[in-house]
């Protein structure tokens, strides 16, 4: 396990003596690296030497041994996932020639396991320090991963931004992650990602009582209910980063906040992530770029992630039938999928939700309910890809238990995780299975061998009853609902810190994040307190640029990320005296249509 010594003195010490009596002056934990590795050559810091070429494989590297893959070949396989699970590097979306880089960048990775005082279970930093980092202009780029990824779930927003520049780039999973267990074999993850048995130096632990089964997942299982403590995962790893950089240079020691300019960036989870670090004490941060932020604060049309998911995988398949069938033709086989969404409808109006003596006049009242709890049309057929694929459910079954801070076998609505059988029935994990978690998960099943146990399925509408479930923990009264309701009032933001310069980047069209109900709330608090925050909304841009692959998607939605990009262009000029205080923007960005995606669909702001 990480060796984590606090050193309070040290940092009083240093900070009695320091040029600045107002900036933090030192990190406030030593967090030695466990593993440090080199990545030259063949490898490197940004892709592992697959370049753009082989990040654009439809493929991912191959394992030698499918049981017993190496820590070098999880690495590479973890960052192939993760890059095309966040930019679209479809042959004509343009990454590495109209916005963004793959360039080989070597350098060295540092790596820990890090817990925060009073949490359970560690999570997960790492470091990469490029070659070329500029000891004249002391950068980190300090992230988190977007969903619930493991900690290379950031390496698009802020691996390409950052490194090519010459910046470290430090890394959290931020308490979640792939490190699932295998309650069978009882077998988890070591720090390398490789499998390690119960009693070896894990990345996570489970509490499962004796002869359990099945699998237990980070996000849903810690205890610790992560969300709440997003802002300390990234401080944690921007001390972590000072400490490498120790390691890395110790002829230019000691690296402190007053020498070292930080930047925070990430996307969703990861855009919510910043902005709490962005509230802590301290003047250790520099400057914030967040992305499509899941953010919860108060606030005229705030609402929590759990209670509009938690909405939308009950309402929303009955909804998209009143919405023009041509209007974007996700999931691909609608056809196929409309006749459960008619079936919901049903479901719907037998159980009272909704009103409608035939299946158009169901989904009229299922689409008036939405709109009028603030969803816009443009996030509902967005929505719908969250639909097709199923993750209005996954979200709202991992949160609840990660909110109610339930461990194995605990969840109130009775749901678990397993490998399944064609029937949904659990069966036993295999090796090839296990040994792949770690590099292919999400941190959020169904995906990489791991699926939902819902032990209320019953026809015809299977998932409903345990749906209805879920919704109730939002807005019920009894016990199991004040627990998951009480994880929830932990998630709260408050404005940032003073004179902390950020950029909130949106796209108007996001489905599975709704600005109204996060980002536009988050800003209007943040203003009203009279923090200098910028608000860039991209117009056509939805919050999946990974489904940009899709032609129907890439013809109708612009990318998010060259936005991130650019605004950390916009910080970096402020910090630098470059450019003024950053400012409210509406950006008239466009799919690309059936063509290759130019810059002039991007509608960028001009470089400062």
């Amino acid at each position: 396990m990480a060796r984590i010594a606090l050193a309070a003195a040290l940092t009083m010490a240093l900070a009695a003596c320091g040029s600045s009596p107002t900036r933090t002056m030192t990190h406030e934990t030593v967090i030695e690296p466990q593993r440090v590795t080199e990545h030259r050559g063949s490898d490197d810091l940004l892709t592992a030497g697959l370049g753009l070429a082989g990040l654009q494989a439809m493929t991912p590297p191959a394992f030698a041994d499918a049981a017993r893959p190496t820590p070098a070949e999880l690495r590479r396989r973890a960052l192939w996932n993760n890059w095309r699970g966040i930019a679209d590097l479809s042959a004509t979306g343009g990454y590495g020639e109209v916005y963004g880089s793959t360039a080989a960048v070597p350098g060295r990775e540092y790596s820990a396991l890090a817990t925060l005082p009073g949490a359970k279970q560690p999570h997960r930093v790492l470091v990469q320090v490029p070659d070329g980092f500029d000891l004249k202009r002391r950068c980190v780029v300090v992230t988190a991963s977007s969903g619930s990824r493991g900690v290379y779930g950031a390496i698009a927003v802020a691996g390409a931004w950052g490194l090519p520049k010459g910046c470290a780039v430090a890394y959290t999973d931020k308490g979640a992650g792939t490190d699932y267990f295998d309650l069978d074999t009882q077998s988890g993850m070591r720090e390398d990602g490789s499998g390690g048995a119960l009693g070896e130096p894990l990345a996570f632990v489970h509490d499962a009582p004796v002869g359990a089964a099945g699998v237990a997942v980070k996000h849903a299982h810690s205890q610790d209910n992560p969300e709440a403590d997003w802002g300390r995962h990234v401080k944690q790893a921007a001390d972590f980063a000072l400490a490498a950089l120790d390691r890395a240079f110790p002829q230019a020691a000691p690296f402190r906040f007053d020498n070292t300019r930080v930047i925070a960036v990430g996307i969703s989870n990861g855009g919510g992530a910043v902005l709490r670090a962005a509230e802590l004490d301290g003047d250790w941060l520099d400057a914030v770029v967040a992305g499509e932020p899941n953010i919860h604060t108060d606030g005229p049309g705030a609402r929590s992630l759990y209670d509009y998911t938690t909405e939308a995988a009950l309402l929303m398949p009955c909804a998209l039938l009143a919405l023009p069938a041509d209007s974007l033709p996700q999931p691909p086989l609608r056809a196929h999928a409309e006749p459960l969404w008619q079936t919901r409808c049903a479901s719907l109006k037998a159980a009272g939700l909704i009103e409608g003596a035939d299946v158009a006049a169901q989904a009229r009242s299922a689409h008036a309910k939405l709109r009028e709890h603030g969803w816009t049309d443009s996030a509902l057929t967005a929505g719908a890809l969250s639909v097709g694929f199923d993750l209005w459910r996954a979200i709202a079954v991992t949160y609840a238990s990660a909110y109610g801070r339930h461990g194995v076998g605990a969840h109130p609505c009775g749901f678990s995780f397993a490998a399944l059988n064609p029937d949904f029935s659990a069966r036993a994990t295999t090796a090839s299975e296990r040994a792949a978690w770690w590099s292919d998960g999400s941190g959020i099943p169904p995906g990489a061998g791991v699926g939902i146990v819902d032990t209320r399925l019953a026809a015809p509408d299977f998932t409903l009853p345990g749906l209805q479930c879920l919704r109730a923990l939002n807005d019920g009264q009894d016990e199991a609902a004040r627990r998951v309701q009480r994880g929830i009032a932990e998630l709260r933001a408050a404005p940032p810190r003073a004179g902390l310069p950020v950029i909130v980047v949106h796209g108007s069209d996001d489905g599975l994040v709704p600005p109204a109900f996060s980002s536009a709330p988050y800003m209007a608090q943040a203003k009203a307190a009279g923090r200098e925050v910028a608000y860039w909304q991209v117009r056509n841009a939805q919050h999946f640029d990974g489904f940009l692959a899709l032609p129907a998607y890439a013809a109708r939605y612009a990318p998010l990320l060259p936005h991130v990009y650019a605004a950390l262009d916009q910080v970096s000029a402020r910090l630098d005296g470059r450019a003024g205080a950053p400012m409210d923007r509406v950006i008239e960005a466009r799919g690309r249509g059936a063509g290759r995606l130019d810059a002039a669909q991007l509608a960028l702001p001009s470089s400062p």
